[in-house]
């Protein structure tokens, strides 16, 4: 196969790319026009090989989309590409209109021009599987729910709302067109060459650096955690198992809620990365504190914030063979020794665009180790 990954610079799309050409013989085009969260160093490891090539391109633009696919004559389209940071979507909801609902119907419509334009056979084995997130679903009221592929939607922010606007678009062009399209929504993803704004890396990273750690409200959102390449894995197996027309639901199987998350990382940090003179930031003084649980600092909640998602994934199990191979446990300690490792990666990724934004939206009551006061605090997502 050749497989159009849009977004493919991204968190989770560098990991499908990745497994892509570690673990098959396809090939990937990476179409990725490279916004702040776009990292081509996350794809080191796959640039040389013979079977990866990059574009750089907006998929609002239809004119350049169009010379991709007859550039490159994919025989599959995994759409990654959007723009999925909720509490920018607040701040500036037209990026997420634009990208992620009318770059999906420029993407969509570039495919289908491009399938009908195929013979039979290639007709026949082209897929567009549309990668979407639980977040269209809304929250969840009782504490044995769970998302099922059936369960309505309820976005509550524009991001999520954005996303939702896109799955019905994939499903429309499937019924007015017969456009093969397939839809997978997942759970929160975590793991190696996460972009600092979120919730798991900017923890670490804050910790690392002293600053203080913000958990929304009491932290008692649930969410279900899966491992990236866990996510990667499952991606592929429906782009080329699943049943055209159909929607999966993939999770991790791991709900948590957010204050046990940031308590988690900063136990591993207490073992893996102990405060000491020799460990601690540059000007903090790590006697004045204990652990890196007592950065952390409780802030006001975000408008609209979701209480719980957690995601029903019994029906890829049980039809296309998947499972999360990590546990929680494993999948964030790796995680953890990842950044610890990757300090070059880290430093790069952190660009003044980054800073700026975090200080704008982001700015809480700052605190140092030693609770003196030093630099600016940044809410997680």
């Amino acid at each position: 196969m050749k497989i159009l990954v849009t977004g493919g610079a991204g968190f989770i799309g560098s990991a499908v790319v990745r497994h892509i050409i570690r673990n098959t013989s396809d090939s990937v085009v990476n179409v990725d026009v490279l916004t702040y969260a776009g990292n081509l160093e996350s794809l080191a490891e796959t640039s040389n090989s013979p079977r990866y090539a990059f574009e750089k391109v907006d998929i609002c633009n239809r004119t350049e989309l169009d010379r991709v696919f007859r550039d490159h004559q994919p025989t599959a389209v995994m759409h990654l590409a959007a723009e999925s940071h909720v509490d920018r979507s607040i701040s500036g909801p037209a990026a997420f209109i634009e990208t992620n609902i009318v770059g999906t119907y420029n993407l969509l419509e570039a495919a289908r021009q491009y399938w009908q334009s195929l013979d039979e056979g290639r007709k026949v084995a082209f897929r567009f599987h549309h990668i979407s997130t639980d977040e269209v679903y809304g929250d969840l009221e009782g504490p044995e729910d769970l998302f099922t592929e059936t369960t309505p939607y309820a976005p509550s922010s524009p991001y999520s709302a954005s996303k939702a606007s896109s799955d019905h678009l994939v499903r429309a062009w499937r019924r007015t067109y017969g456009l093969p399209t397939l839809v997978t929504n997942c759970s929160n993803n975590y793991g190696p060459y996460h972009f600092p704004e979120k919730l798991i890396p900017l923890m670490i990273l804050n910790a690392l650096e002293g600053k203080p750690l913000p958990v929304y409200g009491k932290g008692d959102q649930v969410r279900d955690w899966l491992y990236v390449e866990d996510h990667a894995r499952a991606l592929y197996k429906v782009v080329t198992e699943g049943q055209v027309g159909e929607t999966y639901n993939i999770g991790g199987h791991n709900e948590k809620r957010n204050i046990d998350v940031v308590h988690t990382l900063c136990d591993l940090l207490d073992e893996l990365r102990p405060l000491s003179v020799s460990s601690a930031p540059v000007g903090a003084d790590s006697s004045a504190i204990s652990s890196y649980r007592d950065l952390i600092t409780h802030v006001a909640d975000r408008p609209g914030h979701d209480l719980r998602y957690a995601i029903d994934a019994s029906k890829i199990q049980r039809e296309l063979g998947w499972t999360p191979e990590e546990t929680f446990e494993s999948g964030i300690r790796k995680t953890v020794q990842w950044y610890l490792g990757n300090p070059e990666w880290v430093a790069r990724v952190k660009s003044g665009e980054y800073q700026q934004w975090l200080e704008t939206h982001y700015a809480v009551a700052p605190r140092s180790l030693d609770g003196r006061g030093a630099g600016e605090g940044e809410r997680h997502p």
